[in-house]
């Protein structure tokens, strides 16, 4: 019989086989439907030529907590697009902190906002995404 898997055991599932997120050093802090708590922190080798975090990298970050929460809710959930604004630099020993927002949970769509904070609680990104939800259930 297949049980419904809950919001941790689907992002294990995920986190396991998303090899980008684990070389990302993403820590789950938070699990749920439309949620996702994650904090990473900055290596030397995510930053650029000014000695600052990499854009994608808090991309990349906000990308991830967007897709845990997103398929969460048990059925397979793939972004259709997203859009970021930088506000704030990110430097190596930084420690960012992702929270989610579920804005809108339809049939066939989804929208989220996830904000990334540095270690003092200071807003340095916003992603704001859109989901396309499918027919298709995860399954343990």
């Amino acid at each position: 019989m297949n049980r419904r898997p809950s919001p941790s055991q689907i992002v294990d599932q995920m986190y396991d086989n998303d090899p980008f997120s684990q070389w990302l050093g993403i820590v789950r802090l938070e699990d749920g439907a439309g949620q996702s708590r994650l904090e990473m922190k900055i290596r030397p080798e995510m930053c650029n030529g000014f000695g600052i975090a990499h854009g994608g990298i808090a991309y990349a970050l906000a990308d991830s907590a967007l897709a845990f929460a997103a398929n969460g809710h048990g059925r397979l959930a793939l972004s259709i697009s997203s859009t970021i604004s930088y506000l704030k630099t990110a430097k190596v020993g930084d420690i960012l902190t992702t929270d989610v927002e579920e804005l809108f949970l339809g049939r066939k769509n989804a929208n989220y906002i996830v904000r990334v904070f540095n270690q003092e609680g200071q807003l340095i990104a916003i992603l704001n995404g859109a989901v396309h939800r499918s027919e298709k259930l995860w399954k343990l």
